[in-house]
């Protein structure tokens, strides 16, 4: 028997070097690698067994709602496509191919089309919660690859892989991806004195934009494919900064960190006409004339989130010059540990 009630909930991250190596078929032909590190910003599930034969689903956050009488498969048609997804897997994986009737609510801390794999990290979270609401016994590594495959090629969704380990995993990783879905994870070991000044270091900045990162994907996708030269330079400066920026952190050499994020942005330009605009271009040009060390759009690019490091005393006035564009800024911390989930009855 199900349990009754279920929470879980799984990190977001910041992907500092590397983004976009982790998309089919570069990583497939050349191995692509990533730095990242899990935030404390999260994704939000809660999971409980109804009474009554329906299944409701429900994103909080986006005031999307959707009920129907329980059936194995649902229709992974939108709204929800991402929850009625990983309700029929499990359904068909580890329920016998019944149908239970739950209620399944799901909510972020952060807008949607962040830049923050906060899709991806819903997806992690929901596997985490239906691990535990079934008492299926999965490691990060199996949560993250579920997460993956449920959502690249059972729903087809476009992306790269290194969100769904992130979420899974938290801390601070670099992950190396290569042909055949082979993910390896290897934490990377940093003084906690260097970690918590990255920490007073960053300034993370809402364009005020969400982006469909679908289409940027695709244009990248299809550059690759082309074997466009500037794209696959840009892809092959992405890689070798990825390492480069690991070495950095270890050294506790942050401005030379904030340089190699710099130097990685102008590298992921060159990947598709779409990744900046006139607006990320004004902001970025004005933070880097009051300090900043180095910056960079997350995830895909086009919008969602901005992140900047800087020296800690002048933190509070970025934030500020930052703000005045519209918007909004804040600080972050990290996330050490990754997906969790939780009995509450």
């Amino acid at each position: 028997m199900p349990h009754h009630l279920v929470r879980a909930r799984a990190p977001l991250r910041l992907g500092f070097g590397g983004g976009g190596t982790d998309v089919s078929p570069y990583c497939d032909e050349h191995g692509g690698v990533v730095l990242n590190a899990a935030i404390d910003l999260f994704a939000h599930v809660s999971l409980e067994r109804r009474d009554d034969s329906q299944v409701r689903l429900v994103a909080a956050d986006r005031e999307h709602y959707w009920n129907a009488g329980a059936s194995a498969p649902l229709p992974t048609d939108e709204p929800l496509r991402l929850l009625k997804g990983v309700y029929n897997r499990f359904m068909a994986d580890h329920a016998g191919g019944t149908a239970i009737p739950l209620t399944l609510t799901t909510y972020a801390d952060c807008p949607p089309g962040s830049g923050l794999g906060s899709s991806s990290a819903l997806v992690v979270a929901m596997v985490e919660a239906f691990r535990r609401f079934l008492e299926v016994p999965m490691d990060a590594q199996a949560v993250a690859a579920l997460a993956f495959d449920i959502e690249r090629r059972e729903l087809g969704l476009a992306g790269g892989h290194q969100d769904q380990y992130a979420a899974a995993f938290g801390g601070l990783n670099l992950m190396h991806f290569q042909s055949g879905d082979r993910v390896d994870v290897d934490p990377v070991e940093v003084d906690p004195a260097v970690m918590k000044e990255l920490e007073a270091s960053l300034v993370l900045y809402f364009t005020g934009v969400s982006r469909e990162s679908a289409s940027i994907i695709d244009e990248q996708t299809a550059n690759m494919k082309a074997h466009a030269p500037k794209s696959l330079e840009g892809l092959h400066e992405l890689k070798a900064g990825a390492f480069a920026m690991r070495e950095a952190l270890r050294a506790g050499d942050l401005p030379r960190f904030g340089a190699l994020l710099d130097s990685g942005w102008t590298a992921k330009k060159l990947t598709a006409a779409k990744i900046s605009s006139a607006k990320i271009d004004e902001v970025y040009e004005a933070a880097k004339a009051f300090g900043a060390f180095g910056g960079k759009v997350s995830g895909a690019g086009g919008g969602g989130f901005m992140m900047f490091l800087i020296d800690p005393t002048k933190r509070d006035g970025l934030k500020r010059l930052l703000a005045s564009f519209g918007g909004a800024a804040q600080s972050a911390r990290f996330a050490d540990v990754g997906a969790e989930s939780w009995v509450v009855r």
